[in-house]
């Protein structure tokens, strides 16, 4: 007969340690991109229609290039945050290591090479 108790039957299946945390960062960017995203479209819609020289004249100024690197840097980490989440849910063992190395790095080379392209273009 084994005597195992409740903490030792459910160790190793995660705490809800991480949960609160997670919950208050994924509230805080979808606020914050509630407002970021419609600005980002009348933007981009203003940004639209001219011919080459008039969209990188338009998108060299500040306004513009800010509000994309910031549309830009806070979707991709909120994607990042729920892929992340997903994997840790549903995908375990080195497999859901080697998922998790992954998203990271997609999502760190989208905004860098985002931001690079922002700041090419702006100079």
């Amino acid at each position: 007969m084994r005597f195992i108790t409740d903490r030792k039957r459910a160790e190793g299946l995660g705490s809800a340690r991480a949960g609160t945390h997670h919950h208050w960062h994924m509230m805080i960017s979808s606020a914050v991109l509630v407002v970021l995203v419609p600005v980002f479209v009348f933007t981009f819609g203003i940004g639209l229609g001219g011919d080459h020289a008039a969209v990188l004249d338009y998108f060299s100024r500040p306004f513009p290039a800010i509000v994309t690197a910031l549309t830009l840097v806070v979707v991709t980490l909120h994607c990042k945050a729920e892929a992340e989440e997903a994997i840790i849910d549903y995908v375990h063992g080195v497999k859901g290591k080697l998922l998790l190395v992954a998203v990271t790095a997609l999502a760190w080379a989208l905004i860098a090479a985002g931001l690079f392209a922002l700041v090419k273009l702006a100079l």
